[in-house]
């Protein structure tokens, strides 16, 4: 059978395999999470983060987490968004953290920083285990030419 008409890739529902109209996943609206309902869960049994403005219920990862539970459970509740930053997380956890999201954070504005991109952070971590090494053995030199 054909797609309904009045049904297009906008839409925010979907025909199912018996022309029945659904609602569409990729349109669904996050749940909006207000910074109350965040800070009541704390709880090494019951904790939520907030990073970038998305609100993840990491409770069943928390025991999982390679830099330990602490971490963790240092920022439950809480928006946990510069520590996740500062610490320099690979594309790899971040794509762990997506797996546990549960809505937004009502009112939360970025700040002037960017989510990091690790892959633009380890080339320039690349080019500095190059370029100091060279400066230096360079000043090295310099000093042992002029004062020897």
């Amino acid at each position: 059978s054909q797609p309904c008409a009045l049904v297009s890739s906008f839409s925010p529902f979907q025909l199912n395999s018996f022309d029945t109209l659904i609602p569409s996943s990729k349109h669904t609206m996050a749940k909006q999470i207000e910074m109350a309902e965040l800070s009541k869960h704390t709880t090494k049994g019951d904790i939520w983060i907030a990073v970038n403005g998305k609100v993840f219920d990491v409770t069943k990862y928390i025991e999982e987490h390679p830099g330990g539970e602490e971490q963790i459970l240092e920022y439950g509740g809480m928006d946990a968004t510069d520590a996740f930053e500062d610490v320099g997380h690979s594309a790899g956890a971040r794509d762990i953290l997506m797996k546990y999201e549960i809505g937004e954070l009502v009112g939360w504005e970025s700040s002037s920083r960017k989510p990091r991109d690790p892959k633009e952070e380890k080339d320039g971590v690349g080019i500095a285990r190059i370029l100091v090494p060279i400066v230096f053995m360079a000043v090295i030199a310099f000093v042992a030419q002029k004062f020897v």
